[in-house]
């Protein structure tokens, strides 16, 4: 049997800078990734400021109870939960400790497809372990375990299994580029991540407030088509809205007028397809400032004027 074929020395070459590339993120990020450990779960997370704050996902930590936090070196830690964002799937805790690793987010606006993409966990409770490949698309749209639309979710060819969940996605400049999150069981190679910049925000208004604010108007709704000719004698450039099933009592759809059977299709002058767009438009800055919402009411465009309240907790819109 003929032996191999020696590969070409600039085959060596290009081997040789990937795996370099591959061993210096882990060298580099490593040392900050963690096991997270619940009674009957846990998943992995990453320290990314030197005085003990680490990210992972809200659903590793979602049952509450008491966490703890194992480094690579084997120091064992409790954790105190700091906040969790379900809709997001973004949690912040922190430990206590002396001289502890940590690693940087990165600018997700930077990463580019095709670009080594790394991700380091707990898979099935194996510690520390390493897979990498490629950043396979950007602003992917997620389905959170909330029922809401995650957005700017980066997806990966690199192996996540049960376990990776809330370690980190790392480029190979050693950056945190992405938090997994999730996988497609049925599928080989879609795994997910959130992106840093998303990861960034929420985890500063974790680490501020405990919890992101949010607004809510008070109605539950669901995608409809909007005819052609309907949209076009009401003055609007959309072919869906959001049908109104059912309202609040005492609301603040309700209150301003909005009523079963209408069809939102826009908001603060933003136009809205389906309910995914509405909840998006429902953030923190909109809470108690009135907006101006269009619906369509028996084939006539009606405008009301909304002031959208503070959501108590995740929950519809």
């Amino acid at each position: 049997m003929p032996s191999a074929l020696p590969l070409p020395d600039s085959d060596h070459s290009l081997l040789d800078a990937y795996s370099q590339a591959v061993t210096g993120a882990v060298e580099q990020v490593g040392p900050a990734v963690v096991r997270v450990e619940l009674k009957g779960g846990g998943g992995s997370g990453v320290l990314f400021t030197p005085d003990g704050f680490l990210l992972t996902n809200s659903h590793v930590v979602g049952r509450g109870g008491d966490v703890r936090v194992t480094l690579p070196d084997g120091r064992s830690r409790a954790a105190q939960i700091i906040g969790t964002d379900a809709i997001t799937d973004v949690a912040v805790l922190r430990i206590g400790g002396d001289e502890l690793p940590w690693a940087r987010l990165a600018d997700s606006k930077l990463v580019r497809v095709g670009q080594v993409a790394i991700a380091i966990g707990n898979p099935f409770g194996f510690h520390h372990s390493v897979t990498s490949g490629v950043v396979s698309a950007l602003g992917r749209s997620l389905r959170s375990r909330s029922g809401r639309l995650m957005e700017d979710i980066i997806q990966t060819d690199a192996s996540l299994n049960p376990g990776n969940s809330g370690g980190p996605l790392v480029a190979t400049t050693g950056e945190i580029i992405g938090l997994n999150t999730a996988t497609i069981m049925s599928a080989q190679g879609l795994c997910f991540a959130i992106a840093s910049n998303t990861v960034r925000f929420v985890a500063s208004r974790l680490m501020r407030d405990g919890r992101l604010r949010r607004s809510f108007i008070g109605l539950a709704g669901q995608q409809t088509p909007v005819p052609r000719f309907l949209a076009r004698s009401a003055g609007i450039a959309a072919d869906s809205g959001v049908l109104v099933a059912s309202l609040e009592d005492q609301g603040p759809a309700s209150a301003a007028g909005v009523r079963e059977g209408d069809v939102v299709v826009r908001f603060d002058g933003q136009m809205v397809a389906g309910i995914d767009d509405l909840l998006r438009l429902l953030t923190e800055e909109r809470i108690d400032r009135p907006v101006t919402v269009a619906v369509l009411r028996r084939g006539r465009q009606v405008e009301l004027t909304i002031t959208p309240r503070e959501l108590a907790k995740s929950g519809s819109s």
